[in-house]
């Protein structure tokens, strides 16, 4: 999808852009695919702010996206549809029982293509397989980590993983961070890369876009009160008064590693990402 800039006939439109939605179609959410999405403003189940600069937002229903992509007959695409929730576009998918679902569309899918969840369909764009059964080197996405579980890697707008190699029962990818990984082959993934990927080229050009987006004001801590923040406090334009930055909470920011060393995934990652 290609941006669209707007004349600068004032100070906030002069560097905002917009996405083309040429490409998608706007039509009623069938009922059983939608939700109510309830606004957490950053908040826990204990009503404390846990992420910082939310709240507010345009109400939004959520599109219930199948990951798992687990009806095992074939599928016509109805539609490509904006999705609020996501960077990516999601597909409208009719079986051939009357059924429909929602998937995240990848780049290159063309309304009326045919979409299947088969071992014994090509390697085409929107198909879903088994690893295994994938040539080395096709760009795949919406990649499961454990055997039925569904996807879980590589589900953003522009995102896809590289099959690296295949061999005894064990599959190498390589992901968009540069992480290598190593995968047992009877895990799904379905071809092509997500697209919509100028999303990350878009300029909000003015505040108000991004409270329509849920997203605060954000301020530095080193303006706040010591009382609200780790680096607040001080008189006059003082230093954070610390070695290493910390968050609103205390924690260590900046290169502070939080992965849990006991994720079951650890051992199967080869290279970590640059």
């Amino acid at each position: 999808m290609a941006l669209r800039k707007l004349k600068p006939i004032n100070n906030s439109s002069r560097g905002r852009s917009y996405l083309s939605f040429s490409a998608v179609k706007k039509r009623k959410i069938p009922a059983l695919l939608k939700t109510v999405l309830t606004k957490k403003s950053g908040r826990n189940n204990s009503g404390k702010v846990t992420v910082a600069h939310r709240g507010g937002g345009e109400k939004r229903l959520y599109r219930l996206v199948n990951f798992n992509f687990d009806n095992k007959s074939r599928g016509k695409v109805v539609s490509l549809e904006y999705d609020p929730n996501r960077t990516a576009n999601i597909a409208l998918i009719e079986y051939e029982n009357g059924l429909h679902d929602y998937i995240l569309a990848p780049d290159k899918l063309k309304i009326g293509a045919t979409v299947e969840n088969n071992d014994s369909a090509p390697a085409r764009i929107g198909n879903r397989m088994k690893l295994k059964n994938i040539p080395i080197g096709t760009q795949i996405h919406n990649i499961e980590m454990f055997a039925g579980k569904g996807g879980k890697l590589c589900r953003s707008a522009g995102n896809y993983a590289t099959l690296l190699s295949v061999e005894n029962g064990v599959v190498t990818l390589k992901l968009p961070s540069g992480e290598v990984r190593k995968l047992k082959d009877d895990c799904f993934a379905s071809i092509g890369a997500i697209g919509n990927s100028d999303v990350m080229n878009i300029s909000f050009g003015k505040a108000g876009r991004m409270r329509h987006k849920g997203i605060r004001p954000t301020v530095r801590g080193k303006a706040k009160n010591a009382v609200d923040h780790p680096h607040g406090g001080g008189e006059g334009g003082t230093s954070i008064g610390m070695p290493h930055p910390k968050t609103p909470w205390g924690m260590p920011t900046l290169g502070y590693r939080t992965r849990n060393r006991k994720n079951r995934s650890s051992s199967s990652i080869i290279k970590r990402r640059s």
